[in-house]
């Protein structure tokens, strides 16, 4: 199909009208998200002139200390590094900490953990995963606390 000069100009036009139609409201948009951005946020100088203390952060991901806790579990000792992981895994009970060092460490299947206490694949099932929340809880507990203790 052959289109004449005056219908090709005539969408070129067309084209590049809506091209600035768009552009216009992506600018618009961004300009309006920028500006609701900007009420939310507080500069930093603002707040370095409101406290009296100096803003600080540290990165306790790869927090070591001088004695690592360990656990034996099936005759095998188990190494724990992090002292909030080994204070959290100390506040539970034995048979939970075990299920959970089977499951980890030694590889054992539902099943498999089930059969070492003479119970089924779900009760053992049950068991991880309330001891994972109990876990869970530890260290969220765990991390208030010392952030109470930072705080004061």
């Amino acid at each position: 199909m052959i289109y004449s000069e005056e219908y090709k100009e005539h969408i070129e036009y067309t084209f590049a009208a809506f091209c600035k139609v768009v552009l216009h409201n992506a600018a618009m948009t961004a300009y309006r998200d920028f500006g609701r951005k900007q009420k939310r946020e507080v500069s930093l100088e603002y707040l370095m002139s409101e406290t009296s203390f100096e803003p600080f952060t540290t990165d306790t991901y790869f927090e070591q200390y001088d004695r690592p806790t360990v656990f034996v579990a099936k005759g095998q000792k188990i190494v724990v590094a992090s002292k909030r992981l080994a204070d959290a895994l100390s506040k539970l009970t034995k048979q939970r900490r075990n299920v959970l060092f089977l499951y980890f460490f030694f590889g054992y299947t539902d099943t498999q953990i089930g059969k070492e206490y003479g119970r089924s694949r779900s009760t053992a099932n049950y068991w991880k995963l309330a001891s994972l929340k109990q876990l869970r809880k530890e260290m969220e507990r765990l991390e208030h606390e010392k952030q109470e203790v930072d705080t004061f």
